[in-house]
Parts: C-alpha cells; structure tokens; sequence
C-alpha cells in the first residue's frame, strides 16, 4: 500500500500542477489589466486635478495621501521594514513611479492635451521590455517583439494623428517620463517577485515622503488652490486609484505574467484614455478609434501567447 500511494502521487501533481499554474497567470493578467483600466483615468483626472491645483502641489499632495494608506495598512499589518538589498530597487521604484512620473506627465498636461499626452503611454510597453531585458534578463521571442513593435507603431500613429502630428513643448517632459516610469515598472516587477505588490508601492510611498512633505509645503504656499469638485475628485482618484490601488494590482499581475507580457497589455491604455478624454473631458475622437482599437488588441492577444 505504502509503495502503490507513492506512486500516485507523482500523477496528482502532474494533474494538478498546469491547471494550478493556468489560473495563476489567468489572476495574474486579469489584475494587470485592472492596473491599465486604473491607470488609463490617470491623465483626465490629472487634467481635472489642475483645475483646483498647481502641478507641483498635485503631484506632493497625492502621494501624501497615497503614502498615508500605504503607511496605514503597513503598519495595521505589522510588515517588516524591508531588507537592505530591496531600497535601492524601492528608491528607483519611487524616484519613477510615485515622483517622476507624475511630475513629469503633469508638466506637460498644462501645455498638452490628453491625446497627445498619450503617445508617452504608447511607448511605455516597449520601453519597459526593453529595460526589464537588459535589468532582469529576459529574452522575449521574436514573435513578441514583432507584435509588440506593431502595436505600438499603431497606437502612436493613433495619437500622433489626434494630435495633429504637431510636436509640442511638452514633449522633453513626455519622452523624461517614459524612461523614468519604465525604469520604475521595471525595479518594481522584480521586487514583486520576493515581496507583495502592494508592499512595493507601499514602501516606495513612505521612502519619498522626506521628499513630498517639505514640497507640498513649498507648493501650496506658492500655488493656489481651488477646491472645485472636479479638482478634489481628480485628486482623490491619482492618489487612490492611479498611486495605490492601481499599482498593487499592476505589480501582482506583473509578477504572475512576467514583466514584458504585462506591459504589453498597456497597449490598451492609450486608448482607453482617449476614451475617458471624450466622456470626461469633452475631447473628440476620430473614426480611425475603432480600427485602431481592434489592431491593438490583435496585438496584444499575439504578445500574450508568445513565449518568452
């Protein structure tokens, strides 16, 4: 009996193991996706944020606000202080998720509109495979690169042409913000694969707070502000959804799926902004929405079933 139940067991595993590993990446890319849905409303709440607010005193207060309930659940939970060899990666994290790249993309949202803005987010996918190969190692087929390549020449000639193909003052602060949030994505997938992905962004809040509170001082001094209901909401939501819960899931799926196929699924992002541009924002697309939306999803289907 003791021989034959051995033998089973390596046929349980067998069994089991695929289905288990399936529903991993399933949860996994459905939490990355939630992350692109988050943070697709990121540029027109920032555009309603700046009707109450100067954009260095947005970018300080939301992640004030965001550091605080990070810092709650940390310490309601007890987590440890992470280990020495994980705040370098959590720095960086910081220095392009929670500063650079909302300070960057809020600069030139005063000078830009959302459409435009949205080229930045275009590249993203591509530039944060780019990094995570040459950061963690990864070697994406080249199927991958292929769709990969595709999609985001679609979605750039999409919102090149919603912007009328003009180039604009902002843009130094657009392509500045894709290399630092890349960067970001990129230390912040890796971190997730040892510590929860809520753990990261939490942390990298808390670690930029020296640097956020003496400037929210500074900013609200000098900026005024308006607390109109489009301002406070806009704020709530890049602090709450964009800040935090957007980048808890987004860490987690990218963690499950891996770095290059979840940034990928941000090829739907631009798009989805457009979307909210227009309901939101007032903004109008063009006929060119729908085709474009459908050659972005083709892609993103190609990138998701090609191996890494």
């Amino acid at each position: 009996m003791r021989a034959q139940s051995s033998a089973t067991r390596p046929t349980a595993i067998a069994v089991d193991g695929p289905d288990t590993a399936s529903g991993a990446r399933s949860l996994g890319t459905l939490q990355a996706a939630l992350g692109v849905v988050a943070f697709s409303l990121t540029f027109p709440a920032t555009a309603w944020g700046l009707e109450g607010f100067g954009p260095w005193s947005l970018i300080a207060v939301r992640s004030i606000l965001a550091a605080v309930i990070a810092g709650g659940c940390l310490l309601a939970l007890r987590v440890p202080v992470p280990e020495r060899r994980h705040r370098f990666g959590l720095a960086v994290v910081g220095a392009g998720v929670v500063l650079g790249f909302p300070l960057l993309t809020t600069l030139a949202l005063q000078t830009s509109t959302t459409a435009h803005a949205a080229v930045v987010v275009g590249l993203l996918p591509l530039t944060t495979a780019l990094l995570s190969a040459l950061r963690i190692g990864t070697r994406p087929s080249r199927t991958f690169w292929a769709a990969a390549l595709a999609g985001a020449a679609a979605v750039i000639a999409f919102t090149v042409q919603q912007s009328g193909g003009a180039l604009t003052s902002a843009d130094a602060y657009l392509f500045g913000a894709l290399l630092v949030c890349a960067a970001g994505y990129t230390e912040g997938g890796r971190l997730a694969r040892v510590m929860p992905g809520w753990q990261v962004i939490g942390w990298a809040l808390v670690l930029c707070l020296p640097v956020t509170v003496p400037m929210a001082a500074v900013a609200l001094s000098f900026e005024p502000v308006r607390l109109t209901a489009h301002g406070v909401a806009g704020l709530l939501w890049v602090a709450v959804g964009s800040q935090f819960l957007g980048l808890v899931v987004w860490y987690r799926g990218m963690a499950a799926i891996g770095i290059p196929k979840a940034s990928q699924l941000q090829l739907a992002q631009p798009l989805l902004t457009l979307v909210w541009s227009v309901l939101l924002l007032g903004e109008h697309l063009t006929v060119a929405a729908p085709l474009t939306a459908a050659a972005v999803l083709v892609c993103i289907a190609v990138t998701q079933r090609a191996r890494g």
